[in-house]
């Protein structure tokens, strides 16, 4: 049921994360007004009680608060060029995914159009909006943020504020999705090298998820020996790294897989050795990457 002290809300985008974000301030008790450029998939959101727009500038002037979810930032500023809305007294929050430099510049055009503009990313899956294990970055004006952040701790779990730089949600969203991106190709190229090897596929997965259970560890004590800047191998060194590196890479050559990611993570460690720090812990690393 709305509640009529929650203030009204806007959605622009109804993917399926545009619809868990409607759908999470519906179950707030917020009114909701939903637009989408294809206009059938509101159908099941008006159910629920939201109120679809027909145009942006309707789905504008319905609410103070507007969160668009759209394909990325050329995709917003075609639905906002030309819509004649009036921006007056409302924030413009923009979760769509992009890189830093987008919503930075973004951020100067919203301006030179009289929109008030955070920035935000969405660090988790549709099915935690609204729930406890829902994550939300923002960043942008801390006065926005603050204004907005009653409505928008409707979208569950933790909503985080970065600080006053737009494109700062966006570039721990890219850093972290560097991460995910890596992992998804280490998690592919695994089984695909165990197939070569005739392992099954749910043999190989219990050890896999091992493998994943060290990370976390590994993860905090990059953090840390980044941060110091010192980088002790007590636990493991780049050398041994790299010696076992490049046996995986002649294996996976040897049953003519692709190793264009392995090869970049040789040549990595390699470059570290050459530099002197092969008895460095593995967080040395990140300051071998090349520009």
């Amino acid at each position: 049921m709305t509640d009529t002290t929650a203030p009204p809300v806007s959605v622009l985008g109804l993917g399926p994360m545009g619809t868990a974000l409607a759908t999470a301030f519906l179950a707030a008790g917020h009114r909701t007004t939903i637009w989408n450029r294809t206009p059938g998939r509101a159908a099941a959101l008006a159910d629920r009680g939201a109120t679809p727009a027909t145009t942006v500038a309707a789905a504008v002037a319905a609410s103070p608060l507007i969160v668009a979810c759209v394909r990325d930032h050329a995709a917003l500023r075609g639905v906002l060029d030309l819509t004649g809305a009036d921006w007056t007294g409302r924030t413009l929050v923009n979760l769509c995914s992009g890189r830093p430099d987008e919503a930075r510049a973004f951020a100067t055009w919203a301006g030179e159009h009289g929109i008030a503009y955070l920035d935000g990313a969405i660090l988790t899956p549709t099915p935690t909006i609204g729930t406890d294990a829902g994550t939300v970055l923002y960043s942008g004006p801390d006065e926005l943020f603050s204004v907005h952040r009653p409505t928008l701790a409707a979208l569950g779990g933790r909503a985080v504020y970065l600080g006053g730089d737009p494109g700062r949600a966006a570039a721990y969203e890219m850093a972290l999705l560097d991460l995910f991106a890596t992992a998804v190709h280490g998690i592919a190229h695994s089984f695909a090298l165990a197939r070569a090897e005739q392992i099954a596929p749910t043999d190989l997965a219990p050890y896999a998820r091992g493998i994943g259970g060290l990370l976390p560890e590994m993860i905090d004590r990059a953090a840390r020996q980044l941060q110091a800047g010192e980088f002790p191998g007590e636990v493991s060194t780049i050398g041994s790294a790299a010696t076992a590196i490049r046996h995986v890479t002649e294996t996976a050559r040897a049953h003519e897989l692709d190793t264009g990611a392995l090869d970049a993570m040789l040549a990595l460690v390699d470059r570290a050795v050459a530099a002197g720090h092969g008895d460095a812990g593995l967080g040395r690393l990140a300051l071998s990457v090349p520009r």
